[in-house]
């Protein structure tokens, strides 16, 4: 897994499948870097996932929730139409913002 601080943003380069089986890992690092690093922003870049369960909707929410108290925001990037349909039907979409890339 790959992160990248830049100040107070975390950028988390999301896995080809985010589920139960990388989820914990996922969340333990996530956390441990914006407790370090006074992180306000997360950025969470899925250009190379193809795959997402609960486990990974719940790391996304749950990482929503802690920048949330801090007064952060939390939004996605490199989103393929079939990860957005799955954040739109989890509800996750009400609560970041999924940046489109120019091209």
């Amino acid at each position: 897994m790959k992160y990248e601080v830049q100040e107070n943003c975390l950028t988390i380069f999301l896995p080809t499948e985010l589920d139960h089986h990388n989820a914990e890992s996922i969340r333990r690092e996530a956390d441990h870097l914006i407790e370090k690093n006074h992180i306000r922003y997360v950025i969470f870049d899925f250009e190379d996932t193809v795959f997402c369960d609960s486990s990974g909707i719940g790391v996304i929410m749950g990482r929503y929730k802690r920048i949330y108290m801090l007064g952060g925001e939390v939004c996605a990037v490199h989103t393929n139409e079939r990860m957005k349909k799955i954040l739109t039907m989890s509800g996750a979409t009400k609560i970041m913002k999924i940046y489109e890339e120019d091209k």
